[in-house]
């Protein structure tokens, strides 16, 4: 995502130039959501230095004038704290990331349930990510959970593997053979979910595996140990 509205900045000023639009927020989303087809606009903020406004794009931050006529790209440095502003943005961008779990595709994941499956987590992952296989390893470690992988074939050669996968008679034991014991499951055919779940990743953002997703939708992006696993299950009413 980052690398698609990078690539629209000039490498010496970071900022690219765009058609007019009217100063309101709504015009602005408007014009912004014209230059960026097929992506979600999520939030347009009034900052209050510089007259910029504050664009949030598939999770990544940017900054506008009130025209849409550039885009500046970088950090915004307090001189008086040498802090980045950007980067505080970003974190409570991060941790207040929601996805409704409802939405997902449930019904297409690997299910398993682990002691007495009172508490839920949700994980986008693809079988030849190696964070992914460490973070198997860390699961291991986790009980009292229901666990639904979505196979999320993202990486170059890892569709004909989640195929096979999902086509073998007991696919939670090729899932974890594969993932825990290098044990490659037999290669076989058969009708997928693997677009419904990319679709729905797509719809939902998800641009990287491992992704951890706990039930209050909160979202984890990458490999976490099994003890911040369990805090964040803890933190999260079961449903």
């Amino acid at each position: 995502m980052r690398s698609k509205l990078v690539s629209l900045a000039l490498p010496s000023l970071l900022l690219c130039f765009l058609s007019s639009a009217s100063a309101d927020e709504a015009s602005l989303k408007k014009a912004l959501q014209a230059n960026f087809p097929g992506e979600k606009v999520e939030s347009i903020k009034k900052t209050p230095y510089l007259g910029l406004y504050e664009v949030v794009v598939g999770g990544e931050l940017f900054y506008t004038d009130d025209k849409a006529s550039y885009l500046f790209f970088g950090h915004v440095i307090d001189p008086k704290t040498k802090e980045s502003l950007t980067s505080e943005r970003l974190q409570q961008i991060k941790e207040a990331r929601r996805i409704d779990v409802g939405s997902l595709p449930l019904e297409h994941a690997i299910k398993a349930v682990k002691g007495n499956g009172k508490r839920k987590l949700v994980v986008f992952s693809d079988p030849n990510c190696p964070f992914c296989k460490r973070l198997e390893k860390e699961l291991v470690n986790v009980t009292d959970v229901t666990i639904y992988t979505l196979l999320y074939p993202v990486l170059n050669g890892s569709t004909p593997t989640a195929t096979a996968i999902w086509c073998s008679e007991d696919r939670l034991k090729a899932w974890e053979d594969f993932m825990l014991r290098n044990i490659v499951p037999a290669s076989k055919d058969c009708a997928t979910p693997i677009d419904v779940i990319l679709k729905a990743g797509k719809e939902n953002d998800i641009s990287g595996t491992p992704t951890l997703i706990f039930a209050n939708g909160s979202v984890t992006p990458g490999l976490i140990p099994a003890e911040t696993i369990e805090k964040k299950l803890n933190a999260t009413p079961a449903k």
